[in-house]
């Protein structure tokens, strides 16, 4: 048994389980969840492309399924979110950086960038049309009024 224990508990921990709370993730109001799944997806994807692309060699590896396993449950358990550590300690940084450069946020300030990178793609354009046509000083007024509204309520 314990020699097929990757083949055995394996499927629950890699797919079953990450493909309930994904669709758990999806119906919550939280996108700290999001993050979490979206990320165990985009590694366990590169996971498999690894081990599709470089079978022959894992073939002289036979811990190697057990080592996918032990990874793939640190990614997945919720008392490790290891997949929301990878995210926010490696794959963030890298994000950000090309995030930055594909906007061309290097003409705004940091309150302005920090306001674009919360806005959705299609509300991000139509700010940055707006800023492009009344200056960036018509978008500190909107700021600030958004920001007087929000204390009201």
């Amino acid at each position: 048994m314990a020699r097929h224990l990757d083949a055995v508990i394996g499927p629950g921990v890699m797919l079953l389980f990450p493909l309930y709370a994904s669709v758990r993730a999806i119906e919550s109001p939280s996108t700290l969840d999001d993050q979490q799944w979206l990320t165990y997806w985009v590694l366990y994807s590169f996971i498999t492309l690894f081990e599709l692309s470089a079978y022959k060699i894992l073939a002289w590896f036979p811990i190697w399924p057990y080592l996918k396993l032990v990874f793939c449950v640190w990614l997945v358990l919720p008392m490790f979110n290891g997949a929301a550590y990878i995210y926010g300690n490696f794959v963030r940084k890298y994000a950000k950086i090309v995030y930055d450069y594909d906007i061309g946020y290097s003409n705004y300030s940091e309150e302005h960038k920090k306001v674009l990178q919360m806005m959705s793609l299609d509300a991000r354009k139509a700010v940055e049309r707006y800023i492009d046509r009344y200056g960036p000083d018509a978008f500190d007024r909107v700021i600030r009024s958004a920001e007087r509204e929000a204390k009201k309520h």
